[in-house]
């Protein structure tokens, strides 16, 4: 027997049986996850069929031609470049503002003692636990109500980007001081000790070197903070009455006539609507896994 066949056949040897309930559990593994991609690969599937063959054949059978031209038809015809630009006038100042507003909280939640600590951090918790169809008839009317001239083009906080942008902030910061708080009160106690007796300040403490030891963190909160707030369709269907103030989300709807609607068209467009979130996704993907493994583990 050759050298490099006994060199392999202690390798193969020590390789882990193959038990059935491995098998079972890559089994269910590989189910569930066909599962969760079936409906994307469906609508890409659709979308890819020109919706007179879909009609004539049915969506089950087997496809004569595929293209991209509902791709194109939805792109031009939904204007997506004007809502894209609506939706980045909304999604970016308000995961800025939700991430600098809820780490200040945090900050002071996580590094200062006083009595009202904890409940200071339940109170910006406690809006997350109401659901959100709750109070949006009092917060429409409030919308109304606030006039706000020359600083939003319909003249109220109602229909208006800065409108939804204070919505996800006051919804999101909750969750986000909740999570940080959490992160801050694992660093280290000597680090800011270290700081204040060396005579730094407050704003020191919290810009120079606590905030960036929670860059994780904050990358994480980015990523969950974009997705959601770039998906919503709540509050922009509520609180936009003009569509072309409109987010992307909303905007789908003008793929949809009155009296007929192409659902190979709309699968189009909402492929088109998701690439961003996924962009994000991928290019947070090592930050947004690193933050959620963070203190994994500790004891």
């Amino acid at each position: 027997m050759t050298a490099p066949a006994l060199a392999a056949g202690p390798r193969r040897g020590n390789r882990a049986p193959l038990r059935p309930a491995r098998v079972l559990l890559h089994v269910f593994l590989a189910a569930t996850a066909l599962a969760w991609l079936a409906p994307l690969l469906w609508a890409v599937f659709s979308a890819l069929r020109p919706y007179a063959e879909t009609s004539a054949k049915g969506y089950v059978s087997w496809p004569d031609t595929l293209s991209l031209a509902n791709f194109r038809n939805a792109f031009q015809q939904s204007d997506m470049i004007h809502y894209f630009g609506n939706t980045l006038l909304i999604a970016v100042p308000s995961v800025l503002l939700t991430l600098f507003l809820s780490s200040m909280v945090a900050f002071y939640v996580a590094r200062f003692d006083f009595r009202l600590n904890l409940a200071l951090l339940l109170v910006f918790t406690a809006g997350n636990l109401l659901p959100q169809q709750v109070i949006i008839t009092p917060l429409y009317r409030m919308y109304l109500l606030t006039d706000l001239p020359g600083i939003t083009a319909s003249g109220k906080l109602y229909d208006s980007a800065l409108g939804l942008v204070l919505i996800h902030v006051a919804f999101q910061s909750g969750f986000c001081a909740f999570v940080l708080s959490n992160y801050m009160r694992s660093l280290p106690h000597e680090l800011t000790e270290a700081a204040l007796v060396d005579g730094a300040s407050v704003w020191r403490l919290y810009w120079q070197i606590t905030l960036p030891l929670c860059r994780p963190a904050m990358a994480a909160l980015a990523t969950l903070l974009s997705i959601w707030i770039y998906n919503d369709f709540f509050w922009a269907l509520v609180l936009i009455s003009t569509g072309a103030n409109m987010p992307i989300t909303s905007a789908l709807n003008n793929l949809s006539g009155q009296y007929f609607t192409d659902p190979n068209l709309v699968a189009a467009g909402a492929l088109l609507t998701a690439l961003p979130t996924l962009a994000v996704y991928f290019a947070l993907q090592r930050h947004f896994v690193n933050g959620l493994t963070l203190g994994s583990g500790k004891g």
